[in-house]
């Protein structure tokens, strides 16, 4: 399934994720899956979100540099070779992985996929695998 990421770039100062943290608790907005990079002077915070609009609209209005990417939302069982398979099917067709981000519970592991082509990506998925 292809879903809307919220990438935000912050200072790589103290207490600046913790204001961005905040912001969002305030204004009721969950975070259900988040990847944090960063390099000497900035961040980079990439995130699902409850409300992507309310998202970018708050943290805007606070001087944050915020933006959207569409990415690839991936469910495969938890077990060894099922991301290999899935990953095959997408560079056996020319698709390239950009980044990606996730972790497994209860049997089930929840990827997030930037990839060259989302919709092409998620129709070779859904045509070719049952699951991962």
């Amino acid at each position: 399934m292809i879903i809307k990421q919220l990438t935000v770039f912050l200072q790589n100062d103290i207490g600046r994720l913790e204001e961005l943290t905040r912001i969002l608790g305030e204004n009721d907005i969950n975070i259900s899956a988040l990847s944090v990079a960063e390099t000497e002077t900035y961040g980079i915070m990439r995130m699902i979100v409850s409300d992507i609009d309310k998202a970018m609209d708050v943290l805007k209005d606070a001087e944050f540099t915020v933006k959207t990417t569409d990415v690839l939302s991936l469910q495969c069982p938890d077990i060894p070779g099922a991301l290999h398979r899935a990953l095959l099917v997408l560079s056996g067709a020319g698709i390239s992985i950009r980044y990606m981000y996730g972790y497994s519970d209860a049997g089930i592991a929840r990827l997030i996929l930037k990839i060259s082509d989302p919709e092409k990506g998620r129709e070779l998925l859904e045509n070719h695998l049952q699951s991962c």
